[in-house]
C-alpha cells in the first residue's frame, strides 16, 4: 500500500525522514509531495535518501493511506472511482482510503459526515483515548507540551525585562514573576521552561493532587482551599461551582496584580472559563504579559481576541495565538510523524506494507471517526479496571459482599481494624526502643556511645527520608551510593577479624552495601536514559501521568 504524505499549506508535516524510513521498513510506500516538509526544515533530498519518492500533491492525496497534520476544511462530492475529474488536494481522496489527521471531530461534524459519504476512513489523532497503551499516539499531549514551551518564548520575547535576576556592576535586578494558571502538560511546561530561564514561578490548579506535580517543577503552589476540587477520577478540572469559582477568581486577582508574566491554559472539555477578568487586566502593572493558551477554546481571558496579539488601554500585552505549536515547526513534525509512524505500525502487525485495523482495538475504535460510510463518533466508552476499592468488596465467589460486611466498623476508615496496625507498629517501636535501651545498658562504656550514634542515625534518617518527596527518591538513590560505598569498604576492612561473629557481620554488611550499590546505579542509568535521544521512553507501558 502506498502512504501518502501531502502538502496541506502549513509549516508542519506528519512524517520526517526518519519516520518515513519507519514506514518503508513495515513494507509500505511513501510518497512525499514535493516541497511538504520544506517548512520544517526537511528538504525533499532528505526523504529520498529515506526511502520515499517525491511526487506532485495530488499524486500524495490520492494514495490509500494519506497522512496530514490537520483535515481539510472541506470535501467535493466524489465522481466515478471515487475522483472528481482533475480533483486536487483534499477533493482528491478516493474511495476507500484511510486518512489519518487532526479532525476536530467534535466541532466539524459537517466534516466527518462528508468523509463517511466519500467512504473513507477517518483515524483521528485528537481523539486518541487516554489510556496508558496509547499513549506514544496522544498528539494532544505533545502539541500542548510544545505549547506550554512556545508560551514562554512568546511572554520573553514581549517582556521587556529578563526572567533570571541579574547582579552587574551597576546594581541588581529582580527576577521575573510568572504565575501558570492551570497545571496540566501545558501548564507543567509553562512552569519548567519559566524556571530554566530564571523566573520565580508560582502556580495554581483547582485539582488538589497537582500540588505535588507543581513544587517537583520547582514552582510555589498557591492554595485557595475554597476553589480545591475533589480528587478527580480523571485526572481532568471539572467546571467550578459557584462558589469555587469566586474564590478562584480572588486568587487569580492576587497573584496576577503582583505578576510579570501570566500563562493561563485552563479548559474544561474543550472549552475555556474566565480566569482573568477585564478588572484584573486593569490592575497589571503595564509591560506585563498574558499568554493565553486556552485561545482556540474561545480564550481565559476576557480581553484575549483568537490569533492575535492585543495591548490593553493600560499597556498589559495580551496574546491569543492560536498556532503555538506551529511556530517550531521541526521539533512539532517530529512529534507528528512519531504519532503517525506508531499508528501505521499498531496497524501492521506482519510489517508486510498493508494496514489490517482492528476495530475491536479500544485504541484503534477510539480513532476511528467514520468508516464504511458510517459516522462512528462517539465511541463507546472504554471499559477501564474497577478500582480497587470496588474490588475488595467483592466475596471469593466474585458477588459483593453484604452490606453489614462492607459497612462494619472493622472495615470503615477510623474503625477498630484501620487503627490496629497503628496500635501494633507502636507496641513493636516501643519495644524495639526498650531492648535497644537494655543493649546500650549492658554495653561496655565504649560501645554505648556507638550505639547511640547508630540510634540518632535511624531517626535522623527515617525523618529525612519519609518527608523527600516522591519525585526526589530516585536522584536520592543515587546520593545514597556514597553511604553506601562507605558501608562497603568499612565492612571489607572488618572481614578476616579474629572475630567470627565481626567477620560475619562484616561479609552481610558488605554484600548488601554492593546490592545497593549496583543497584543503585542500574535505576539512575535507566532514568538517565530517558533524557537521551534514543533511550528508554518514559511511561512506555506503564500509567505515568500525563
Amino acid at each position: 500500500m502506498r502512504i501518502g504524505i501531502p502538502d496541506d499549506g502549513g509549516p508542519l508535516v506528519p512524517a520526517t525522514p526518519a519516520t518515513t524510513a519507519r514506514l518503508v521498513g513495515l513494507g509500505y510506500e511513501v510518497a512525499v509531495a514535493a516541497g511538504a516538509g520544506a517548512g520544517a526544515g526537511f528538504p525533499d533530498a532528505a526523504y529520498e535518501a529515506a526511502g520515499a519518492v517525491v511526487v506532485p500533491d495530488a499524486v500524495a492525496w490520492a494514495a490509500d493511506i494519506v497522512a496530514v497534520t490537520r483535515a481539510p476544511d472541506e470535501l467535493a462530492a466524489p465522481g466515478p472511482a471515487g475522483l472528481r475529474p482533475g480533483a486536487r488536494g483534499p477533493d482528491g481522496l478516493r474511495i476507500g482510503a484511510v486518512l489519518i489527521a487532526q479532525i476536530a471531530h467534535a466541532t466539524r461534524p459537517e466534516l466527518v459526515r462528508a468523509l463517511a459519504n466519500r467512504g473513507v476512513t477517518a483515524l483521528a489523532l485528537d481523539a486518541v483515548p487516554r489510556i496508558s497503551r496509547a499513549q506514544s499516539l496522544d498528539v494532544l499531549s505533545a502539541l500542548s507540551n510544545v505549547a506550554g514551551y512556545r508560551a514562554v518564548v512568546e511572554a520573553a520575547a514581549e517582556f521587556g525585562g529578563m526572567f533570571s535576576g541579574q547582579v552587574t556592576a551597576a546594581g541588581t535586578t529582580p527576577p521575573a514573576n510568572v504565575f501558570v494558571i492551570g497545571a496540566g502538560v501545558a501548564g507543567l511546561a509553562a512552569i519548567g521552561a519559566a524556571g530554566s530561564l530564571g523566573a520565580q514561578v508560582r502556580a495554581f490548579d483547582v485539582r488538589p493532587e497537582v500540588a505535588e506535580q507543581i513544587e517537583s517543577m520547582g514552582a510555589t503552589v498557591v492554595r485557595a482551599d475554597d476553589a480545591a476540587q475533589q480528587v478527580s477520577a480523571d485526572g481532568y478540572a471539572s467546571a467550578l461551582t459557584t462558589d469555587q469559582e469566586a474564590a478562584a477568581l480572588r486568587a487569580y486577582g492576587v497573584e496576577t496584580a503582583a505578576a510579570d508574566i501570566v500563562v493561563t491554559t485552563a479548559l474544561v472539555r474543550g472549552t475555556a472559563p474566565t480566569t482573568i477578568t477585564a478588572e484584573m487586566v486593569a490592575n497589571m502593572r503595564p509591560g506585563s504579559v498574558i499568554v493565553d493558551l486556552a485561545a482556540p477554546g474561545g480564550g481565559n481571558c476576557e480581553l484575549t481576541v483568537p490569533g492575535r496579539r492585543v495591548v490593553s488601554d493600560n499597556g498589559v500585552v495580551i496574546l491569543g495565538y492560536t498556532d503555538l505549536p506551529d511556530r517550531m515547526p521541526r521539533h512539532t513534525s517530529e512529534l507528528l510523524g512519531t504519532a503517525v509512524a506508531n499508528l501505521v505500525q499498531l496497524g501492521t502487525p506482519a510489517r508486510d506494507g498493508r494496514l489490517a485495523l482492528d476495530p475491536d482495538d479500544v485504541v484503534v475504535r477510539g480513532m476511528t471517526v467514520a468508516r464504511g460510510g458510517e459516522v462512528l463518533w462517539p465511541p463507546p466508552p472504554v471499559a477501564v479496571s474497577a478500582p480497587a476499592e470496588a474490588q475488595s468488596l467483592a466475596g471469593s465467589s466474585g458477588g459483593p459482599r453484604s452490606r453489614a460486611e462492607a459497612g462494619s466498623p472493622e472495615s470503615r476508615p477510623g474503625g477498630a481494624g484501620a487503627r490496629s496496625p497503628r496500635i501494633t507498629r507502636a507496641v513493636l517501636i516501643g519495644l524495639g526502643a526498650v531492648l535497644g535501651a537494655l543493649a546500650v545498658a549492658a554495653s561496655p562504656a565504649d560501645q554505648a556511645a556507638h550505639f547511640t550514634v547508630l540510634a540518632l542515625a535511624v531517626v535522623v534518617g527515617f525523618y529525612v527520608i519519609s518527608h523527600v518527596s516522591h519525585a526526589l527518591h530516585t536522584p536520592l538513590m543515587s546520593q545514597t551510593n556514597a553511604i553506601s560505598g562507605i558501608i562497603l569498604v568499612g565492612g571489607m576492612l572488618q572481614i578476616g577479624s579474629a572475630d567470627p561473629v565481626v567477620t560475619t557481620l562484616a561479609v552481610l554488611a558488605s554484600a548488601v552495601a554492593s546490592i545497593n550499590i549496583f543497584g543503585g546505579f542500574l535505576v539512575t542509568h535507566r532514568m538517565l536514559a530517558m533524557f537521551r535521544r534514543g533511550g528508554p521512553r518514559a511511561g512506555a507501558g506503564e500509567g505515568s501521568a500525563r
